[in-house]
């Protein structure tokens, strides 16, 4: 059975038809009350361009800790949310996202999802652990992986993905305290370029 139109992908498809660039703060007023799933989604797929990750994942952690405190409205900082970004390049990462997930099936699972202040905490670790400068193969791909499923869970309310993308964190969790060494060198070096 194919997974039912996703309403929010669909508003924020006639948002990005024309040309020229679109700032957070515009994709956000047309989220209305879906502000948290769209602000990580938008976070989290640009978690996966390399150089930038590990400072967008402390602003994807900040988000989280908001949704892990339960405060009702987003708060980001002016600048984020005058950061302009092409047109394009967001409709075609949406229409990524959207094709990758459409084979998961229908959004009515009898699994509850996780609730909003638990997925706050796996946003908030998950984000951590992709902001941690490590040199691992993946190290920020499989983060933003499950970062991406949990901004899609919130959107649209699907508890399949929302699981999922606790499945995604769990994994980076693993694989990282496997690596636990270059973990802690990585920390211990930031904290020197912070004390410094």
């Amino acid at each position: 059975m194919p997974s039912p139109p996703l309403s929010l992908f669909r508003l924020l498809d006639k948002l990005l038809e024309q040309d020229g660039t679109v700032s957070v703060r515009e994709l956000l007023d047309e989220a209305g009350t879906q502000t948290y799933g769209l602000a990580l989604l938008i976070l989290a797929l640009l978690t996966f361009i390399p150089g930038v990750a590990n400072l967008l994942s402390l602003g994807t952690m900040a988000l989280g800790l908001q949704l892990w405190w339960g405060r009702s409205h987003l708060w980001l900082p002016d600048s984020l949310q005058r950061f302009e970004m092409q047109r394009g390049h967001v409709k075609g990462m949406l229409a990524q996202v959207e094709s990758r997930i459409a084979w998961l099936g229908a959004r009515t699972t009898p699994r509850k999802a996780p609730g909003r202040r638990t997925l706050g905490f796996l946003v908030s670790w998950t984000a951590f652990l992709a902001a941690l400068p490590v040199l691992l193969p993946f190290a920020n791909v499989l983060p933003a992986i499950g970062l991406v499923l949990l901004g899609v869970s919130l959107l649209e309310e699907w508890p399949l993905l929302a699981w999922l993308g606790a499945g995604f964190s769990l994994l980076t969790t693993v694989y990282f305290a496997l690596s636990a060494g270059l973990v802690w060198e990585a920390l211990k070096a930031a904290l020197r370029a912070v004390m410094a």
